[in-house]
């Protein structure tokens, strides 16, 4: 295992809970949910996006030093 096996899986499991996100609100505004819910979701999606973003600048960052 690499040191890069770690910061990896850290990548791949906000992405996979960004993405995650985005296919429930779909499905459940597909199923008519309201739009409290709705915004909620996205909400919850737009922090996803931040942490995501916040990590591969501090990623990109890291490898400058």
């Amino acid at each position: 295992m690499t040191t890069f096996a770690p910061r990896f899986t850290e990548l791949d499991d906000l992405v996979l809970h960004l993405k995650g996100l985005v296919l429930v609100r779909d499905l459940r505004s597909r199923r008519g949910a309201d739009d409290r819910e709705l915004g909620m979701f996205s909400a919850e999606i737009e922090r996803a996006r931040d942490q995501l973003a916040e990590f591969v600048l501090h990623d990109a960052a890291a490898e400058l030093v």
